[in-house]
């Protein structure tokens, strides 16, 4: 029995270090090219201050932080109620909620920027012609991700009890979506917004179509003329993404085990002794 576990062990070492040279060696690709001086020889960071002292390239790393910032906020502000309504009051149309947030995914953007032209003559009628008016297309965009993480956590705990336990003891529903239920599911929420925030830095079609520069249009604007440059931002927003994305598996372990951790005082506690 045991030279099968250890042969198992070793089997998995070996998975484990085939994926990690085939993941790991492009980046290091990456980083070498970035750093290389190819005007001679040894190495410069030239590329990666020019991720800062470029004021073209600055200004859409700007643009799209902030991009990500009111997708979040706004996906947050449209999905979550919307949801928690859904499930408490017209559990008939999830259905349908299901449907309409999971259509993007089957929609090129070529199409979904052809088919809001008209629409966003309005938005930049009234909001003017800022790259910041791509956070309405980019909410449509990331819903698929963030409503399948959101669902998930919701489908893990019993709204109805939480719901109807606020409501007894007399909070409005502000108080009790965001006091009783964000934080049964912050797990999700957080993971809604990791994953949206890694979708619109990634995001290049619709920007470039739309002809506003994000980071994304900059680097492919620059890699024409600056190639080390180029490779450096494009790397810099993987390292950022697998840094979220890493940050987001930490803090939902710690977060399950947390709860878990509160469950078990709860049961050791006798019944009617209050925390």
């Amino acid at each position: 029995m045991k030279p099968k576990i250890q042969g198992f062990t070793v089997f998995r070492a070996v998975l484990v270090a085939a994926f990690a040279l085939f993941f790991f060696f492009p980046l290091y690709a990456m980083a070498d090219f970035s750093t290389r001086n190819l005007r001679g020889e040894g190495r410069t960071l030239t590329a990666w201050t020019n991720l800062v002292a470029d004021d073209a390239l600055y200004s859409a790393i700007v643009v799209s932080l902030l991009l990500s910032v009111l997708t979040v906020v706004v996906m947050l502000l449209l999905l979550l109620p919307t949801m928690i309504w859904v499930r408490l009051r017209a559990p008939w149309a999830k259905g349908l909620i299901d449907f309409l947030c999971l259509l993007p995914l089957t929609i090129p953007a070529l199409v979904i920027v052809v088919g809001l032209r008209n629409v966003y003559l309005w938005v930049n009628y009234l909001l003017g012609e800022s790259a910041l008016t791509l956070t309405f297309v980019y909410v449509i965009v990331v819903l698929p991700f963030a409503y399948r993480a959101l669902d998930a956590a919701l489908s893990s705990i019993d709204l109805q009890t939480l719901s109807e336990a606020a409501r007894s003891l007399g909070a409005g529903w502000p108080t009790t979506v965001l006091r009783v239920v964000v934080p049964n599911i912050l797990s999700g929420v957080v993971s809604a917004a990791f994953i949206s925030i890694a979708v619109v830095l990634g995001e290049y079609t619709i920007a470039s179509l739309s002809g506003f520069q994000t980071l994304q249009v900059q680097i492919v604007a620059i890699g024409k003329s600056d190639g080390p440059t180029s490779v450096a931002a494009s790397l810099a927003v993987l390292l950022f993404g697998f840094v979220l994305l890493l940050g987001l598996s930490v803090l939902t372990k710690r977060l399950r085990r947390g709860r878990s951790v509160d469950a078990g005082e709860d049961a050791d506690l006798p019944t009617g002794v209050p925390r």
